[in-house]
């Protein structure tokens, strides 16, 4: 099971199920192979991973990310390894550290290393005892990684890496560490607006959470954008770099910037021309591959 080379990333808490699912299925019938639901703060996503799988016939279902926090190891390995037997193969699962400010400040707990937190964590998997039947092939997992220690670590220890808010640059350093063969799944925000000062609006009202956090400014620092640049919203070259907006054109050479990078797969995060918290479906249909 591959992931295929083009997929979409959703946050799902905005549809109600129905919509989640008819938008799974559409996605599926566009020739979208691998959808990408995070956790957050909605839906539990292993549960919302089921009923989406349960709803769709081909389509791979990924977690981008489940947050290694909110379970203890062997109840996600159960997981992951129920829902790839129950979906013959067909769910990733992305796992993640999260961030100190929801782990400690909304969840309540301790915030580890994040290295030894997820090392700790796949040896526990690795270790959990599961006695239903096992799926055909050994489900993928993959690591949330930006930073180059945690990248090896996905090397090292699981299929491969999905890194989350990076530019083509990223990706190209990601896949130099790496190295070949393990899959390197990329998330990319497209916005189908032409006129700068409104694409800058939107793109910034998207990203204004993420640059609060500390593990994004750190990479983004280590891609060379000053710390005056994240704040205030970001600069516009920082900006421009996280979001692919404009002509369909323009936002098609970004995703090939990504696969020309090393990308294995890049997953598309559509942001509404209208500031809506909804998918861009129109732009989904231009972007699809078409039917398998």
């Amino acid at each position: 099971m591959e992931p295929g080379k083009l997929g979409v990333f959703i946050f799902m808490d905005s549809l109600p199920a129905e919509d989640a699912a008819q938008f799974a299925q559409r996605v599926e019938s566009w020739g979208y192979t691998t959808l990408w639901i995070p956790e957050v703060f909605g839906r539990e996503p292993f549960a919302s991973a089921a009923f989406l799988l349960s709803r769709t016939r081909t389509l791979r279902v990924a977690t981008g990310i489940a947050n290694i926090y909110a379970r203890d190891a062997m109840t996600t390995r159960a997981a992951q390894l129920a829902l790839a037997e129950q979906s013959g193969g067909r769910f990733i699962l992305g796992l993640g550290v999260s961030h100190q400010p929801v782990v400690e400040g909304m969840r309540g707990h301790t915030y580890g290393k994040p290295i030894e937190t997820m090392q700790a964590y796949l040896e526990a998997m690795e270790r959990a005892p599961y006695a239903a039947p096992q799926p055909a092939e050994p489900p993928p997992t993959l690591l949330a990684a930006l930073g180059p220690r945690m990248l090896a670590l996905a090397r090292d220890r699981t299929r491969g890496a999905h890194p989350y808010m990076v530019p083509p640059e990223h990706t190209a350093r990601a896949r130099e560490i790496l190295g070949k063969g393990p899959w390197l799944c990329t998330e990319q925000k497209v916005l189908r607006v032409t006129e700068p000062s409104r694409a800058r609006e939107l793109a910034r009202k998207t990203l204004a959470m993420y640059l609060t956090l500390p593990n994004y400014r750190r990479n983004l620092q280590s891609l060379g954008f000053a710390e005056a640049e994240l704040d205030g919203g970001g600069s516009d070259r920082l900006i421009d770099a996280l979001v692919a907006w404009g002509d369909e054109k323009t936002i098609r050479d970004r995703i090939e910037a990504h696969r020309d990078a090393g990308a294995d797969h890049v997953c598309v995060q559509t942001i509404h021309p209208d500031g809506k918290p909804i998918p861009d479906l129109d732009l989904l249909e231009v972007l699809a591959p078409g039917p398998a």
